[in-house]
């Protein structure tokens, strides 16, 4: 980016792309809290040092590519020294293959280029496109477990529990309204939920959420079509975000994600 350009015409474009920054931050690090706070690490060095937006790269490409340049050197280690749910994490994540979470989170949640995530990731094209492959075959044999679907479109829901299912997941039934969703989670406990925002009779997906994670502590995976309404970091946020319209690959790996950190039962950080 050319460093000429206004001050305040930088600030709004970094603003416009924070949003998806902590989604991705989140997700990859399976919380609100942690994933916030490689967010601000990486808002401080660029404070700092500007230099590495003096280039061709889109705004976004270059704001990725700070965090990562963060995230590999300490937030991977994400551990804390003592904390053996976090310890359990950590180990979980040593058996995956090294960064590659990163490049399927970038390419299905993010929807960078493959030329793009090598840029982001200081990598060559070719092994990016191994790390997605390695990233799906061990994500998906991580674990399985039940998934409650609420979604009031029957198109959508029969996509998205075909997807779920070919993952090797169960589904325990579908919800088309806040009180289906209440009543199926008494009678069917999962092990994730993944929730629409709107729901048929114009009740809210996100109340329905709620009232359901006061019977179970369970990951909670959003579809919605307007992401950055949740992302304004006033509130309590989800960790695990989809944006309408979604690709197959997009709630494949945001499922594979969340259900592999609510393994590790690391979700309340």
């Amino acid at each position: 980016m050319n460093d000429t350009a206004p001050e305040q015409s930088f600030s709004d474009l970094l603003a416009a792309e924070l949003p998806y920054l902590r989604r991705y931050a989140r997700t990859l690090t399976g919380s609100q809290t942690r994933g916030d706070k490689y967010t601000v690490a990486t808002l401080e060095a660029i404070l700092k040092d500007r230099s590495d937006f003096e280039n061709d790269n889109s705004v976004k490409v270059n704001l990725f590519r700070c965090f990562h340049a963060i995230w590999s050197s300490s937030g991977q280690l994400f551990v804390e020294e003592g904390d053996d749910l976090r310890a359990r994490a950590h180990g979980l994540l040593a058996k995956l293959t090294a960064n590659s979470r990163e490049a399927l989170l970038l390419r299905t949640i993010e929807e960078f280029s493959i030329k793009d995530i090598a840029i982001i990731m200081d990598a060559v094209v070719d092994d990016v496109r191994r790390l997605i492959d390695v990233a799906n075959r061990e994500l998906s044999a991580s674990v399985q477990g039940r998934i409650m679907v609420i979604e009031d479109e029957p198109i959508i829901a029969a996509d998205i529990v075909d997807i779920v299912s070919a993952l090797g997941h169960t589904v325990t039934g579908v919800a088309r309204t806040h009180a289906e969703a209440v009543e199926l989670g008494k009678t069917e406990p999962a092990d994730l939920i993944l929730a629409d925002i709107q729901l048929a009779d114009n009740s809210s997906g996100i109340d329905a959420v709620n009232d359901l994670l006061k019977v179970m502590d369970v990951p909670v995976i959003f579809i919605t079509a307007f992401p950055e309404r949740l992302l304004t970091g006033d509130r309590p946020e989800p960790a695990f975000l989809i944006s309408k319209p979604f690709k197959e690959a997009q709630v494949q790996s945001a499922v594979s994600q969340a259900m592999f950190f609510a393994s590790t039962a690391t979700l309340k950080a």
